[in-house]
């Protein structure tokens, strides 16, 4: 784990909002946020989100698409082997 000295770490003001946007699970039982609170927090959020342009958009797909396919032929071949294999070995005809 890294160290920090103090000088380095600012220290943050928690304000409701940035409450929301803290993982649910870690609150304690006395604080709960409300259902305005939590969606503050999401909108906080998703302003800080960086989106893909539509240039790596369509690159990302293109690899998605490519890379599933690969994997259908290789379980496809898999399987076909496996098939083939046993049939020879167990003497069956299905």
């Amino acid at each position: 784990m890294a160290k920090y000295n103090k000088s380095s770490v600012k220290k943050a003001n928690v304000d409701s909002a940035s409450r929301a946007a803290m993982a649910m699970g870690s609150q304690s039982k006395k604080e709960k946020l409300s259902l305005k609170e939590y969606f503050k927090g999401v909108k906080l959020e998703m302003k800080k989100v960086v989106w893909p342009t539509k240039k790596e958009l369509g690159s990302y797909t293109t690899y998605v698409l490519v890379t599933c396919a690969f994997f259908t032929l290789l379980f496809y071949a898999a399987d076909t082997g496996i098939l083939f294999g046993m049939k020879k070995l167990l003497g069956i005809d299905l």
